[in-house]
């Protein structure tokens, strides 16, 4: 699934350009074949189904869970279904085990579900604070929320290295002090949504002019910054394809983004022991957002599978047997 597929309805439409929302409708769990086949593990201690949403990063992370988990004796299986409308359900009664989130956007996107889609938001860019806020929520529903990491996947906003070099630009804060005139590179709901134009201009005093609407990091926007057509390319932290078109993130210095750290969730009663939450925290603790980035480069630059790059990554860290 793209990019703006996942933000488009970030929160049932209350909140956000988060970045993680999947955000379709159904009620049914739909199996892609794209997933894992074969189960991989022993099956000494039971069996686990990991859960992975429709685009590139949440398949590669749930490779990453299930292959972590089979080399310490669990059989498991990806699953990858739609959207996170279909997946929270299923790991509520338990079809799913073991999900990677979006500590933010779970939030949220739970908090909705509790309180409404008026719901006053209680995510934040605190990381801490907004997974304590998640399980306020996800504990009465049957999951445990297991420990955040550092690895990020949140809105970026990205410039030429030229234009950045030209004009001393690291940060936000940064552009916004230039009082220089930007076309932003994005999806028509920028114009709208607190985290894009609106949080530009009040948190940086950002000068926008207007959107070009090419999408959310998709190579037609990052392109048209390339070429000068437009000034800045809404993405993400996790974009591994940007350095490839000359592009640089500028810093989110005051924190407007909120903390969509990644974290694994998981059905309490089926997978809530301490043995899988410190299995998890091992890659939890090592991922980092460039790793992240250069994951799903490989998989949607250079074809790789994700089940081939979680193992590369997880032999390459020493988090499994070779």
């Amino acid at each position: 699934m793209s990019k703006t597929s996942r933000i488009a309805g970030a929160v049932l439409g209350a909140v956000a350009l988060t970045a993680s929302l999947a955000a379709c409708g159904g009620d049914s769990l739909e199996k892609d074949k794209g997933g894992s086949a074969a189960a991989s593990g022993s099956g000494d201690k039971g069996t686990l189904v990991i859960g992975a949403a429709a685009f590139t990063e949440s398949k590669v992370l749930a490779e990453l869970y299930s292959q972590i988990l089979g080399d310490a004796g669990y059989s498991t299986s990806v699953t990858t279904v739609k959207n996170r409308e279909l997946y929270e359900p299923s790991l509520e009664k338990g079809e799913i085990d073991v999900v990677p989130e979006y500590a933010a956007t779970i939030t949220e996107f739970l908090n909705a579900k509790v309180n409404g889609a008026d719901a006053k938001p209680l995510a934040s860019s605190d990381a801490a604070a907004t997974v304590n806020e998640l399980k306020k929520l996800a504990e009465p529903r049957g999951l445990k929320v297991l420990p955040v990491g550092q690895a990020v996947d949140q809105n970026a906003f990205a410039v030429t290295k030229e234009f950045a070099e030209k004009n001393n630009l690291k940060t936000l804060s940064d552009l916004g002090a230039s009082k220089i005139k930007v076309k932003i590179a994005a999806g028509d709901e920028c114009e709208v949504r607190p985290f894009c134009v609106p949080g530009l201009k009040k948190t940086y005093g950002i000068n926008v002019t207007g959107i070009d609407p090419k999408g959310v990091g998709t190579p037609q926007a990052k392109q048209a910054v390339k070429d000068g057509v437009d000034q800045v390319v809404l993405s993400t932290t996790t974009d591994g394809t940007l350095d490839s078109f000359g592009l640089v993130v500028l810093e989110d210095d005051k924190k407007l983004q909120n903390a969509d750290n990644v974290l694994p969730v998981v059905n309490a009663k089926d997978a809530g022991s301490q043995e899988i939450a410190d299995v998890l925290g091992k890659l939890t603790a090592a991922l980092t957002t460039d790793d992240l980035a250069k994951l799903n480069l490989k998989v949607d630059a250079e074809r790789a599978k994700p089940e081939d790059v979680a193992k590369e990554y997880l032999e390459s860290k020493g988090l499994v047997k070779k």
